[in-house]
C-alpha cells in the first residue's frame, strides 16, 4: 500500500513516571495493617515500588504525622491518613 494511503495510528500516550509510595506506620497498629494490605495489594498490581517506615524510629516522621498514622504518601506528598481506600489509591496511581 501506498504511504500516502496508509492510516497513522495515533501515538500512544506516554505513562507518567513510576510512582513511588510510602507507609507511615507503628506496631501493633490494626489501622497500620489494614492500610498495608492495600497499599501491598495495589502497588503489587501496578507494580509500584513502596517503603515501609516506623513512625517510632524517625522523630521527624512522629513530630509530622503522630496524630494520624497509618498516613501514605505518593512521591513524599500526602495521599490520605487513617483509612485507605483502595480505588482512591489506584487512581492516583494509574493515572
Amino acid at each position: 500500500m501506498s504511504p500516502v494511503f496508509r492510516r497513522k495510528t495515533p501515538p500512544r500516550p506516554e505513562r507518567p513516571e513510576n510512582h513511588h509510595v510510602t507507609l507511615i506506620r507503628k506496631p501493633g497498629c490494626h489501622l497500620c495493617d489494614a492500610a498495608q494490605l492495600v497499599v501491598e495489594k495495589v502497588c503489587g498490581d501496578l507494580g509500584v515500588p513502596w517503603e515501609p517506615k516506623d513512625i517510632t524510629e524517625d522523630r521527624q516522621l512522629h513530630d509530622a504525622y503522630w496524630e494520624q498514622i497509618p498516613v501514605v504518601l505518593v512521591d513524599g506528598e500526602q495521599h490520605t491518613f487513617w483509612r485507605v481506600n483502595e480505588e482512591r489509591l489506584r487512581r492516583a496511581l494509574d493515572g
